[in-house]
């Protein structure tokens, strides 16, 4: 016990930087002696009294607390060696740490200012600075922010208010943002042109585009630059306010502000996304008479642009291009290059000649070729070159990708491979430790399929376990398998279960219930969850919705019904499903075949008894 007690009381006077008193063996020992009926016997909590009560300390001792040692105190308890100042190194360090200590045990009010009042630190921007980078709460952040700009002989000056500033943006306080911000403009701290882009930058991400404008054109006096207007050009893009980003270039001209190429970067990024492809091409023409020359980030949004457009070729040529331009193209281009393949459908082969031709250009493929390759070969039945791919890959010392083993995943499950696709999941476990949602989700979707719902069940659950929050495609793969063997009160649970976990269902959520509906409860349960999907604001029914209700309707031959739903889809612009067509017309065709023979021997009935309606 004596042991025990000698070794906690250094603990706690570093704790509180308290210098240590080395008490005499025999006082400790009586001590000891004193406590051990007390605390080794029944109870962890003393109800000895000098424990059990709460001493009284006035505001002042409590401070006292944080008192620094003297120097006396100071050599007793932390001798410096080697000859270091202890002004200059040892103390500046204790310093901030009692000021975090101080900022953490109390949160901020009466204590806490009175403590940092008795630790005579002196607030300097760079105090103000780390300070905001601790963890503590930002409320504590903000009050402290305050004080300290009410501090004799101290003003906080464009790097604490930006410190701030970024803090709020990282935790979402938009009010204070806004608030921090004003406070900045109005003060005397001068704003620079890369301060002010940042700000700019910060309102438009929080979606608070106004005020970034207001802060462009109003707030400040500074000459806008290059770069200020390039910010301000990526928001209007981001809001959908294309002309707006366009007027943006006539006004830099007028301004005699000249574009730079990440001025062109960002039109051409920003017209690309918009879908205005052919002007995003000409703004890219316009930059090389005006004698700008464009950087590789350049060059890969455009064939990037040019690829998801089915503009292949265009995106080739600008590649080649890229020499006489002398841009060296990067992994990232080549990259897009053989993903834009793939997008165009282009024979597997051109891929792989792709990167041949990479590695011949001394550009090293990363983990991202080797998976748009692996999904590109699986998408496009090339299992087994997918698969050396993998390998390769390996060999070369990358990490597992997930999105190249669930593509491999999902080629196995199609190819009714289970057993291979689930030695490769449980490959990805092996080396990563865990896998993403997606993965599950795929191998969960094909458990489901084969009949081992069990097994999907179990993965399920073990996502749960390991902390890997289902997605929707998750929970989509479990309730399809539930409904394959309609089980359709377990799918039905789920379907509760995902909202109330905080995963909303899409469509494809709501199609599968359908399904199971249509398949178990008839057309009148169909029915109702089509008209719930139609009062939906988010799950509208798409063709795939319409054509299971229109399946279940001729099944049960309610072909008026069906022929109504028929004309509804139409109005709408959806397509029939030609199986589902295909079983209306055929089951019509049985309802003739059996109604046609009573209709001519009736009709022989009426002529014998010459029925004047028989003609």
């Amino acid at each position: 016990m004596p042991q025990q007690l000698c070794l906690n009381l250094p603990r706690f006077s570093q704790l509180f930087q308290i210098p240590v008193i080395k008490f005499p063996l025999f006082i400790l020992s009586s001590v000891a002696a004193m406590l051990s009926g007390s605390l080794a016997t029944t109870r962890k909590i003393s109800t000895w009294p000098p424990f059990s009560r709460r001493i009284k300390q006035t505001e002042n001792e409590i401070v006292q607390m944080f008192r620094l040692p003297n120097s006396r105190e100071e050599k007793l308890s932390f001798p410096m060696e080697g000859g270091c100042d202890s002004r200059n190194g040892h103390n500046a360090r204790i310093l901030d740490e009692r000021f975090i200590r101080i900022l953490k045990i109390f949160k901020w009010g009466p204590d806490a200012e009175k403590a940092l009042e008795v630790l005579k630190m002196k607030v300097n921007a760079r105090l103000v600075r780390e300070v905001l980078k601790v963890d503590v709460e930002v409320n504590v952040k903000i009050q402290f922010f305050k004080w300290a700009g009410k501090r004799r002989n101290f003003e906080h000056d464009s790097t604490t208010y930006m410190a701030l500033i970024r803090c709020l943006d990282e935790h979402g306080f938009t009010g204070e943002l806004w608030k921090t911000i004003q406070d900045m403009i109005k003060s005397s701290c001068p704003i620079g042109p890369a301060d002010l882009s940042e700000i700019v930058k910060i309102l438009g991400k929080a979606k608070m585009v106004n005020k970034a404008l207001s802060v462009f054109y109003h707030e400040n006096g500074l000459q806008p630059t290059e770069k200020i207007y390039t910010t301000l050009m990526g928001i209007y893009f981001k809001s959908g306010k294309v002309d707006e980003a366009l007027g943006l270039v006539l006004e830099m001209r007028t301004q005699r502000c000249s574009p730079t190429v990440f001025t062109y970067t960002e039109l051409i990024r920003g017209l690309g996304k918009s879908g205005r492809v052919d002007d995003a091409y000409s703004v890219y023409k316009n930059m090389l008479k005006d004698s700008c020359r464009p950087d590789v980030v350049l060059m890969n949004n455009l064939i990037n642009i040019l690829g998801r457009s089915n503009r292949l070729k265009d995106a080739i040529k600008l590649f080649e291009d890229m020499k006489l331009l002398d841009c060296t193209p990067n992994v990232v281009t080549y990259n897009t290059i053989i993903k834009s393949l793939f997008d165009a459908r282009a024979p597997p082969s051109e891929a792989s000649l792709w990167l041949e031709r990479m590695k011949k250009e001394g550009v090293v493929p990363s983990s991202f070729t080797y998976s748009i390759l692996i999904d590109g070969f699986c998408k496009t039945n090339q299992l087994e070159k997918a698969l050396l791919l993998l390998e390769e890959m390996d060999e070369k010392g990358f990490p597992p990708c997930p999105a190249a083993y669930c593509s491999l995943i999902n080629s196995l499950g199609k190819a009714k491979r289970y057993e291979a696709a689930n030695e490769l999941f449980q490959e990805l476990k092996e080396n990563c430790g865990r896998s993403s949602a997606r993965v599950y989700a795929v191998m969960i979707k094909h458990f489901g399929k084969c009949g081992r719902l069990n097994e999907a069940i179990n993965l399920f659950n073990e996502m749960k376990k390991l902390g890997c929050a289902p997605d929707v495609y998750a929970y989509n793969a479990l309730m399809s398998g539930m409904v394959r063997v309609d089980m359709m009160d377990e799918a039905l649970s789920l379907f509760r279960a995902m909202e109330e976990h905080g995963c909303t269902p899409d469509v494809n959520s709501h199609n599968i219930i359908l399904n199971g509906l249509a398949r178990t409860g008839g057309p009148k349960r169909a029915m109702e969850m089509l008209n719930k999907m139609k009062a939906s604001a988010t799950n509208k029914p798409d063709a795939v919705s319409y054509n299971t209700v229109l399946g279940c309707l001729s099944r049960a031959g309610q072909f008026e019904e069906a022929a109504k739903l028929m004309k509804e889809m139409s109005s709408l612009g959806f397509q029939y499903d030609l199986i589902t067509y295909s079983s209306i017309l055929e089951a019509v065709g049985k309802l003739i075949n059996l109604v046609f023979p009573f209709l001519i021997e009736e009709q022989k009935r009426r002529r014998k008894e010459k029925d004047p309606f028989v003609f």
